[in-house]
């Protein structure tokens, strides 16, 4: 099923409270327990959207993909420019961490700088179709 999961940048040393003007909106399939199901990725890759907001420097949009390769076989990215390889960011062990409120994510920027995000929401989105992502 697909969920719309909510992203804040966590605490660092620039940001001791985190903050919510940093993240990113995911849609994506889970499977019960809350990880990413690749199973469901591939029939519904099409509604795997990603909307990236990082403060002044406005959003960048992009889709969810999962690549060959990286720890444990597969790494999940995001791919801003299909068409334009070097732009992707990739998730750390993305494939092994639960979408659950309160946990925690850490995404490599295009600049291959890690951040850690705290997960703040993840809530049910099932499409009504094609038009419904878009």
């Amino acid at each position: 099923m697909l969920h719309h999961i909510i992203l804040h940048l966590a605490r660092s040393k620039q940001f001791p409270d985190g903050s919510p003007r940093y993240g990113y909106e995911i849609t994506a399939p889970l499977d019960p327990r809350g990880r990413l199901d690749q199973v469901e990725w591939a029939d519904k890759r099409e509604y795997c959207r990603v909307r990236r907001f990082w403060a002044d420097e406005g959003e960048r949009h992009g889709i969810l993909v999962h690549r060959p390769g990286g720890s444990g076989g597969a790494t999940w990215m995001i791919d801003y420019n299909q068409d334009r390889p070097g732009d992707e960011e990739a998730g750390y062990h993305l494939h092994q961490h639960r979408f659950v409120v309160g946990e925690y994510v850490t995404m490599q920027d295009d600049d291959g700088k890690p951040h850690t995000f705290q997960i703040v929401s993840v809530k049910v989105a099932e499409p009504a179709g094609p038009e419904a992502q878009r």
